[in-house]
């Protein structure tokens, strides 16, 4: 795996959107002060330094995640990390496209 691959970001479009109306959690790995600043409603904020010990409630939810951060870097670890346990998840980017995408999906 190059080192693009590890931060790449999923496409936009259909991509978030389908998994959004299939009820993907989206995980706001920034840390709470980032969160606070604004975030995409409705998700959980898990810093990405505590992504390891929440591997088993994330398992429990049983859907898709979409991960986001400021960028799109550390969501990007934190979605390969949830991908070695085997829950699927994908790299949202910056949670303010995320919020673009699921405003548009509820439209």
């Amino acid at each position: 795996m190059g080192l693009l691959s590890f931060f790449s970001r999923q496409e936009s479009g259909s991509g978030l959107k389908e998994l959004m109306a299939n009820g993907a959690v989206i995980i706001d790995v920034r840390t709470p002060g980032e969160y606070n600043t604004g975030h995409v409603v409705g998700s959980k904020n898990i810093p990405l330094d505590a992504i390891g010990a929440n591997l088993d409630e994330l398992k429990k939810l049983n859907a898709p995640i979409i991960a986001c951060c400021a960028s799109g870097a550390r969501s990007g670890v934190a979605v390969n990390m949830l991908k070695s346990v085997g829950i699927e998840a994908v790299n949202g980017g910056s949670w303010y496209g995320v919020k673009m995408e699921a405003e548009q999906q509820c439209e």
